[in-house]
């Protein structure tokens, strides 16, 4: 039987979606603040949640990321009494898989929950099973294992992938991932930087060139694109690509035959094309930058690797592998990390990603020797200097407004009965933690442990305001 769970803080909202949901054969479940909600999620294994945006301890739409930390994450359907398209908009980029107003039927709900369970089925039914040759991939995390995910489904088809991140994420590594594990394997895997090759080279590079094409052209030479018939040809950082190769680039990729420089015959190649970028392609699209046709046809499929960052527990298993795998040297390198050395790579933010990691191993274990345990002293001293901030905060900013009309708000603790002393107190906690948030509430709510609706009515009754 399916699990549903609704997070809402309108009982009367839960009862009657419980109702509805319960008559159509689900097992279904309801908690009423975002903590409740999120701890029965990665406690259960739940089908779909309906999920509430303005919930006393949270926003929906910010927790959607958090739900998707799950191992197998839930369908996610927003609810909300506010119509509103940038939070509609803002769920469906989110990947949630509908956006329901409450003052609609209640049918709505209903068929969004058939076509969700619909659709969850067949997308279990078709995950991956193949066990992939993941090569030097290295990481457990979540994040992670939905790109090997992604990699096992790109390796069952021919169809171009773009593959997106951030410099230094590990794209041509994923990349050759795909190749490895499709049945192009034993054929060439070909690689052309788009970023380092002068741009009056693009043309012959790709394509090839016959003798006396163009000044230099003393030979025939085959291009890249014919050394990778049955193989898998990368484009890495195709958004250099430029406007004038494009339109060339994009017939051969539709018709897999192209005209070399200087050539009068067409030449047939059967490549399998993969991608990768940093650049945000869309919006060189929009800009016309980048070819919108040749766009839609790279984007088949696309797999966007995470920041290091935002994979911190693969830190430890990446740093490990360097420390053992350098095979540049004769000599395997046999430090060892302490716990603090550690603690210190993983507060970092890496804005590097893995590559910047890798060199910082390198360079740590170059300065400290040969056998040496890894202190947070080896660290280069612009990471010591960010985690050190880090550690100690920014200086916190007063510039709360507040009025204070409590009779005693003035006086000391001993001029006050106790219970206006308590008063007190508390009107000066609530200031102290609106001023050191800087009135972001959500953080003052998890300082507090109180939730929103209890701090503005604190607020309220004590006639604190925010400017």
């Amino acid at each position: 039987m399916p699990k549903v769970l609704i997070i809402d803080d309108d009982e009367q909202i839960c009862k009657l979606l419980f109702k509805v949901f319960e008559k159509a054969g689900s097992e279904t479940f309801y908690q009423q603040t975002l903590k409740e909600g999120l701890a029965q999620i990665f406690s259960d294994t739940i089908d779909v949640v309906f999920l509430d945006v303005n919930l006393p301890d949270g926003n929906g739409l910010e927790a959607i990321n958090i739900i998707r930390q799950h191992p197998v994450p839930p369908e996610i359907i927003i609810i909300t009494a506010d119509e509103n398209a940038d939070g509609a908009a803002l769920a469906m980029q989110l990947k949630a898989w509908d956006y329901i107003s409450k003052s609609g039927s209640y049918k709505n709900f209903k068929f969004a929950l058939d076509r969700a369970f619909e659709y969850r089925k067949q997308k279990l039914s078709n995950r991956p099973h193949k066990k992939i040759t993941r090569a030097t991939i290295i990481g457990e995390s979540q994040a992670i294992s939905k790109c090997l995910d992604e990699v096992s489904k790109a390796a069952d088809n021919d169809l171009p992938v773009l593959i997106t991140g951030e410099t230094g994420t590990g794209k041509e590594l994923f990349a050759r991932a795909i190749h490895t594990n499709s049945n192009r394997a034993h054929e060439g895997f070909v690689v052309v930087d788009c970023a380092a090759l002068p741009e009056h080279l693009v043309e012959s590079t790709l394509l090839g060139h016959i003798k006396g094409a163009f000044t230099g052209a003393d030979s025939d030479k085959e291009g890249l694109m014919t050394i990778a018939d049955k193989g898998t040809l990368f484009l890495d950082e195709v958004g250099e690509l430029p406007l004038g190769v494009q339109k060339k680039f994009l017939r051969a990729l539709q018709e897999k035959r192209f005209r070399p420089l200087g050539g009068k015959k067409e030449i047939q190649s059967d490549f399998r094309l993969i991608c990768a970028t940093h650049r945000d392609l869309r919006t060189m699209v929009k800009e016309n930058q980048f070819r919108e046709d040749l766009f839609f046809r790279i984007f088949s499929i696309n797999i966007e690797l995470p920041r290091l960052k935002d994979r911190k527990n693969d830190i430890e298993a990446l740093a490990l592998h360097q420390l053992t795998q350098k095979k540049e040297v004769p000599k395997r390198n046999t430090c060892t990390m302490s716990p603090e050395f550690l603690e210190e790579l993983k507060m970092y933010e890496w804005p590097g990603n893995v590559r910047e990691l890798i060199s910082t191993i390198d360079s740590v274990c170059s300065d400290a020797g040969d056998g040496s345990t890894l202190f947070p002293h080896y660290l280069p001293g612009h990471i010591r200097d960010h985690n050190i901030r880090k550690k100690f905060g920014p200086p916190e900013k007063k510039e709360l407004s507040t009025k204070k009309n409590s009779p005693g708000a003035q006086k000391t603790g001993s001029d006050l009965s106790f219970k206006a002393h308590i008063e007190k107190m508390k009107q000066d906690y609530l200031l102290d933690l609106l001023s050191s948030t800087n009135g972001d509430m959500k953080e003052a709510c998890r300082r507090s442990g109180l939730s929103k609706s209890q701090i503005y009515r604190l607020m309220q009754q004590y006639n604190l305001k925010i400017t």
